[in-house]
């Protein structure tokens, strides 16, 4: 039997995404989505699920559906509100409020003795910044309130995987740091440094500035993750057209300038141009695809282009395609409609991300002091 020496709670779990990313030393005690289609995904790939996994809404668990006291409560509470593709309504917003109905669980485990010695809550970069910094010095405010000192970094997903994907990690401890986890870090991005600058200084004397290290150099690009052409559905000619047509002339210069086979990425945008709301396609060819949406996201599902001997031809990014741009395995089980599959993925989070913040800081913060000597 695996050693599991790590229990979590998992709050909008998804998919199970932070679950597959913390990996064999963890073991998950408690798990809760409302979203019916991830709850069935998340069922599908866990077969321990029926032991502890809730679908409904967090405002309607109770402290005493949470067993134990677990090393670690993860949150990836909707982020709709702190998006720049949404209305930027904050924590206040109706889908950001689901924070507080996690949170009013930690403060009970707190009033039991039971509080997880640390917290992660992953978010779009906009937390920082939302309604000019105030939503991030409620939750650096909230986190004090029950013992936490606690830090932020800004990870984006293409330092591991062939996606854009920034987004937030703010880790909250019960603990002091030990010697060897704080100092710089390349995720102390200018966006952390200035959410860490504007808090009021009660809060700043409970800043921690994780040493969390950079990975190793991503070795694979967006054309390693595709499907082969053979397999795919290509648009027609003229649905090509069409996507072409809505590129502005600095990106339809991009294409031109492509050499031998070349695979871009493509996703649609609103501009403003002359005072006017225009739809464009954007393409780069960078090795990365951009950032993955739900289907009713800010942007619309991206295209692939190939390039190659003059001739470019388009598709959608397929379902399959998209779970691996967040580092789910073949083996992971998707809904079976497309857009099932593309909303799981999209509202996830990326599982090698997960990975390296687990065994660089989240392991080490609990191991205990003669353990983190032997290394």
């Amino acid at each position: 039997m695996t050693c599991r020496p790590f229990t979590f709670y998992e709050f909008f779990a998804g998919g199970g995404m932070a679950r597959l990313g913390l990996g064999e030393a963890w073991s998950c005690a408690f798990a809760n989505d409302f979203d019916p289609i991830k709850a069935a995904t998340y069922r599908a790939n866990f077969a321990d699920a029926a032991d502890h996994f809730r679908e409904g809404d967090v405002w309607k668990l109770e402290p005493g559906d949470l067993p134990g006291r677990a090393d670690l409560a993860w949150a990836s509470s909707p982020c709709q509100d702190f998006s720049l593709a949404g209305a930027r309504a904050g924590l206040k917003g109706g889908r950001s409020s689901a924070f507080f109905g996690f949170w009013r669980l930690m403060e009970a485990l707190d009033a039991a003795g039971r509080a997880p010695r640390l917290v992660v809550i992953e978010n779009v970069v906009g937390l920082l910044t939302s309604r000019g910094g105030a939503d991030f010095a409620a939750l650096a405010r909230a986190l004090a309130a029950q013992g936490y000192v606690f830090g932020a970094l800004e990870i984006d997903a293409g330092r591991f995987l062939p996606q854009s994907r920034p987004r937030v990690f703010v880790v909250a401890s019960r603990d002091a740091p030990p010697p060897g986890l704080t100092g710089d870090s390349p995720f102390h991005t200018r966006a952390v440094r200035a959410a860490a600058g504007a808090l009021p200084p009660e809060l700043a004397a409970r800043w921690v500035w994780w040493g969390l290290p950079a990975p190793p150099a991503r070795n694979t690009d967006l054309s390693a993750l595709l499907e082969p052409d053979h397999a795919a559905a290509w648009h027609t000619p003229a649905q090509t057209e069409r996507l072409l047509s809505l590129m502005a002339p600095a990106h339809r210069a991009k294409l031109a300038a492509q050499r031998g086979r070349a695979v871009g990425a493509v996703f649609r945008r609103t501009r403003v141009e002359d005072g006017r709301r225009v739809q464009r396609a954007e393409v780069r060819f960078d090795g990365l695809a951009g950032c993955l949406r739900t289907p009713r996201g800010g942007s619309s599902r991206q295209a692939i282009v190939v390039v190659e001997d003059g001739r470019v031809r388009s598709r959608l990014i397929g379902a399959r395609e998209a779970a691996r741009l967040m580092g789910l395995p073949d083996g992971y089980r998707l809904p079976a409609p497309a857009t099932g599959a593309l909303h799981v993925a999209g509202d996830g989070v990326a599982v090698p991300v997960v990975r390296w913040l687990a065994r660089e800081l989240l392991e080490p913060l609990l191991a205990p002091p003669t353990a983190l000597a032997a290394e």
